[in-house]
């Protein structure tokens, strides 16, 4: 099932994500998806802030994987763009299945490597500020989550 929320600016997506970072548990995957300039990165910002992480979250687009280990919970924030032609074996089961939190996004691109469970946002631009998040729970896990931090 697929859920909508709007958001009309930047402070709202953030404490959306904030919500979502104090529920996280290890070995959670969040897959974020939009195009640029969607609010990926500010997605990611609230979600650091809920997992109580200090450092400034910068998007990970040259370097694959940034990780963040001062929080509650460490986080794993992928940028898989440049991965899209790829057959390698990248290894990123190893973050999926550690210790801390998993944003992948551009997560189409290496579909083959997701989890079977998952939480899916599509950011979608509307307006200047305004924001369209499509939210898709995959597993009793998430859709839990969802249930707990939306009130549905």
């Amino acid at each position: 099932m697929k859920y909508i929320i709007e958001t009309t600016d930047e402070s709202m997506t953030r404490e959306m994500a904030k919500k979502i970072g104090q529920k996280m548990q290890a070995g959670d995957v969040i897959l974020l998806e939009g195009d640029l300039g969607a609010g990926k990165t500010t997605f990611t910002k609230g979600l650091a802030e809920g997992l109580d992480i200090p450092q400034m979250i910068k998007s990970p687009t040259f370097t694959i994987v940034r990780e963040y280990t001062k929080g509650r919970l460490p986080l794993y924030h992928m940028d898989v763009y440049r991965l899209e032609n790829t057959e390698d074996d990248l290894g990123l089961e190893e973050y999926f299945e550690g210790n801390g939190v998993s944003v992948v996004e551009w997560a189409h691109f290496i579909e083959q490597d997701i989890p079977t469970n998952y939480i899916r946002f599509t950011l979608k631009h509307v307006a200047e500020n305004e924001r369209t998040i499509e939210i898709e729970p995959v597993g009793a896990r998430y859709e839990t989550l969802f249930s707990e931090v939306f009130g549905e």
